[in-house]
């Protein structure tokens, strides 16, 4: 049976949907998460790929607003072509799905700048959540995987968060509370919301964050904000509008 959209699902505005490129060597897998992704009326698959080659190929010809990633795939794996998505199509957001929940699979697609890891044992919604986050400019990890990444950064807890703050205190005190709010897991379109600024405006704020304390993504930046004690941060010092 085909999946319904849950209540809470967006429903249809008149705005454009999020264009998806789907990459995975296993034609059936493919068409298992193209029918769960049809049952969103905001998301459309505009391209399917079978390896990482043609999955970066197709995204330079397509431009899709995310690339759902299989990790395992010939010619080139998934995190090959994260890493050249990153150069060649920087406004993609990547996703990761795997069958795999090892730490080396994790760390990898951290590392490669993806904006998400989904297992593909996860809820079918959590597919829908994840596309939805990375195209809003959020990150999404599945549970399973959030766990694993918070025991990988609790060894040596006590070091790591000194560093953390040390590298926060660098930034500005804007950027330091949009770094609290993509800690928070906000998209930019929430942070917009939140500090009375342009979306535009929030996004390059981003962009400068992620230069200035040299992290690939999203998601290495709200662990540093986790560390540094900063992802509750703007629940006690809300944006005061404009700067």
């Amino acid at each position: 049976m085909t999946p319904q959209p849950p209540p809470d699902a967006p429903a249809a505005s008149g705005r454009e949907p999020i264009r998806v490129l789907l990459a995975d060597d296993e034609a059936m897998v493919r068409g298992g998460v193209r029918a769960i992704l049809a049952a969103a009326d905001d998301i459309e698959v505009v391209a399917e790929a079978g390896d990482g080659r043609e999955a970066v190929e197709l995204t330079r010809r397509h431009r899709p607003d995310v690339a759902l990633l299989d990790i395992r795939m010939p010619v080139l794996d998934g995190l090959g072509a994260a890493e050249e998505l990153r150069r060649a199509a920087p406004g993609t957001a990547v996703v990761m799905l795997t069958t795999f929940s090892e730490d080396e699979y994790i760390a990898g697609a951290l590392d490669s700048g993806a904006a998400g890891f989904l297992l593909k044992s996860g809820d079918p919604y959590e597919l829908m959540a994840a596309v939805r986050a990375a195209a809003g400019g959020a990150s999404y990890l599945s549970p399973h995987v959030a766990r694993r990444v918070i025991q990988r950064v609790s060894g040596g807890r006590l070091t790591r968060e000194k560093e953390a703050r040390e590298r926060a205190t660098a930034l500005s005190p804007r950027e330091r509370e949009v770094l609290a709010l993509v800690g928070a897991g906000l998209s930019n379109a929430e942070i917009a919301g939140r500090l009375h600024l342009v979306e535009g405006t929030v996004k390059a704020y981003v962009s400068q964050v992620l230069a200035r304390l040299e992290v690939k993504n999203r998601v290495q930046a709200a662990i540093l904000a986790y560390e540094a004690g900063l992802a509750g941060a703007e629940e006690e010092s809300p944006g005061q509008g404009p700067r």
